[in-house]
C-alpha cells in the first residue's frame, strides 16, 4: 500500500512539475525580440497594411483593363405621352393649323445589353499605377519600423531585468550580511561590550535595506510585466529569462564606425527616400493633367417595344451596336491644375529639406552613441573598482569593530557607502546597455531579420 501512494505521489509530483516547466516559457535576448516582432499588436497592424496596400495595387491595375457592366430595363407607360404635329402630314385635305395629338410610343419597353470601357491612354493612371508600387514599398519599410521600435524597447526592458537581478541577489547578500552582524551586535551588547544605540543603528540599516529590497522586487515584477506585454504576451503567462549579465562583454561592444555606413541603413531615412519619390510621382501626375485622355467605349443591346406586357416575351427583340472613341482634351480648368502644381513642388521641397535635417541628425546620434557608449564603459570600470573597493572597508571595518578598535558607527557607514556603490555600478552597466542599444539604432543596425 505504501509502495503504491508513493508511486502515485512520484507521478504526480512529475506532472505537476512538467506543468510548472510548460507553463513557464524560456526566452533569450534574440528569442525574446523575434517573439515580439512576430505577436505585438503593431507588427500585426503593420502586416495587415502591406496586405491592404497590395489590394490597392491590384485595384489600381484593373482600373486599367477592359470595364463591361450589363445592364436590364423594363417600362411600363401608364400614360403615354402625346406629340402634336401638324393634322396635313397625315391628312392633306386637312385646315391649315390643324394639329393632331399622336401617341409616339408603346405601353410596354424593354432593353438588355452590355457596355465596354477602356482607357486607350491617361497619364494620370499611368503614373497611378507606379505611385502604388511604392505606397507598397512604404507599407513594407513601416513595417521594418515597427520591428525596430519592438526590438528597441524589448531588448532595453530586458537589459533592465537583468541588471534588476545582480541588485536583487546583492540586496539578499547586504541584507544576510546585515543580519548577521546584527546578531553579533546585540550578543555583544548583551555581554556590556557595546552601547545600546550600536545596535539600534543596524537595526534601521537593515530595516531600510529590507525595504529597498522589497521595492526592487515589485520593480522586478512590473518590469517582467512591462516585458510581456512589450512581447505582446499576456500579463498572466509566465516567462524566464535564460541570458545572464556576466556573459555580456562591453568591452567587446565598443565599434568604431563603419566604413560602409549609409544613411539609408537607417530606416526612418529610407523611409523619406520612398516618401520622396511618392512626392515626384504626385508632381508628375499633376502635369500630365494637361494631357488628353483617350477612351475606347461600345455597346451592344437589344430592345423592343409592345403594346401588351405579354409580347414582350413573345414577340422578338431588335439588336444595336455601337463602337467609339472618346478624347478629352483639358483647355481650361480656371487654373485650378495649376496651382496643385505650386502644392506639389512645395510639399517635394519640404522632403528635400527635410533629407538634410536627417543626416544631421544621425550624425549626432551616431556621435553621440560612440561617446555615450565609451564613456558609460569608462565609467563602469570605475564603479567596479570603487565597489570593490566599498566591499573591503565594510570587510576592514567589521574587523577592527570586533577587535575593538573601530566604532559601530564606522561599520555602518561602510555598509551604507557599499550599498551605494554597489547601486551606481549597476545603475551605470544598465546605462552602458542602452547606450549600446541607442548606438545600434544609430548606426541601423538594432535588428534584422
Amino acid at each position: 500500500m505504501r509502495k503504491f501512494l508513493r508511486g502515485n505521489l512520484l507521478l504526480f509530483s512529475i506532472l505537476i512539475t512538467s506543468q510548472i516547466v510548460k507553463a513557464q516559457q524560456s526566452y533569450s535576448l534574440r528569442e525574446a525580440v523575434d517573439y515580439a516582432v512576430k505577436n505585438h499588436t503593431s507588427i500585426k497592424n503593420a502586416q495587415i497594411d502591406i496586405l491592404t496596400a497590395e489590394a490597392r495595387v491590384s485595384e489600381l491595375k484593373g482600373i486599367g483593363l477592359p470595364q463591361v457592366n450589363g445592364n436590364f430595363g423594363y417600362t411600363n407607360n401608364l400614360i403615354i405621352q402625346k406629340v402634336f404635329i401638324p393634322a396635313k402630314t397625315f391628312d392633306p385635305s386637312a385646315k391649315e393649323g390643324d394639329v393632331i395629338a399622336a401617341e409616339f410610343g408603346v405601353a410596354n419597353s424593354g432593353q438588355a445589353g452590355v457596355n465596354l470601357n477602356q482607357i486607350l491612354f491617361d497619364g494620370s493612371y499611368l503614373l497611378g499605377l507606379k505611385a502604388a508600387d511604392v505606397y507598397k514599398e512604404l507599407s513594407k519599410k513601416s513595417l521594418v519600423q515597427s520591428k525596430q521600435q519592438a526590438a528597441e524597447s524589448v531588448t532595453k526592458t530586458y537589459y533592465a531585468i537583468l541588471v534588476n537581478d545582480e541588485r536583487i541577489k546583492l540586496f539578499s547578500l547586504n541584507v544576510g550580511r546585515l543580519d548577521s552582524l546584527l546578531r553579533d551586535t546585540k550578543a555583544l551588547n548583551a555581554q556590556g561590550f557595546v552601547e545600546k544605540i550600536d545596535v539600534q543603528r543596524l537595526e534601521v540599516q537593515l530595516n531600510n535595506l529590507k525595504i529597498e529590497t522589497k521595492n526592487v522586487n515589485r520593480l522586478q515584477d512590473l518590469t517582467y510585466n512591462l516585458l510581456k506585454f512589450q512581447m505582446g504576451k499576456k500579463i498572466e503567462e509566465e516567462i524566464v529569462l535564460t541570458d545572464k549579465l556576466a556573459d555580456i562583454k562591453l568591452s567587446e561592444v565598443l565599434p568604431e564606425k563603419p566604413q560602409d555606413f549609409k544613411y539609408a541603413n537607417r530606416i526612418e531615412y529610407s523611409i523619406l527616400e520612398t516618401q520622396n519619390r511618392l512626392a515626384e510621382l504626385d508632381l508628375k501626375n499633376q502635369k500630365v493633367g494637361y494631357l488628353p485622355r483617350v477612351m475606347l467605349n461600345g455597346s451592344y443591346s437589344y430592345s423592343a417595344g409592345r403594346p401588351k406586357f405579354s409580347d414582350l416575351v413573345t414577340k422578338p427583340w431588335f439588336n444595336a451596336a455601337t463602337l467609339g472613341l472618346s478624347i478629352q482634351v483639358p483647355i481650361f480648368d480656371g487654373f485650378q491644375r495649376k496651382y496643385r502644381i505650386v502644392q506639389a513642388q512645395n510639399s517635394l521641397q519640404k522632403i528635400k529639406n527635410t533629407f538634410e535635417l536627417y543626416e544631421n541628425t544621425i550624425d549626432l546620434q551616431t556621435k553621440q552613441g560612440h561617446i555615450t557608449l565609451k564613456n558609460a564603459y569608462e565609467t563602469l570600470q570605475e564603479q567596479k573598482s570603487n565597489m570593490e573597493l566599498a566591499k573591503e572597508v565594510v570587510r576592514v571595518s567589521k574587523i577592527k569593530y570586533q577587535q575593538g578598535v573601530g566604532s559601530n558607527l564606522e561599520v555602518v557607514n561602510a555598509e551604507i557607502a557599499y550599498k551605494e556603490s554597489q547601486i551606481n555600478y549597476f545603475t551605470t552597466f544598465y546605462d552602458a546597455l542602452v547606450a549600446k542599444v541607442d548606438l545600434d539604432k544609430a548606426l541601423g543596425r538594432l535588428y534584422s531579420e
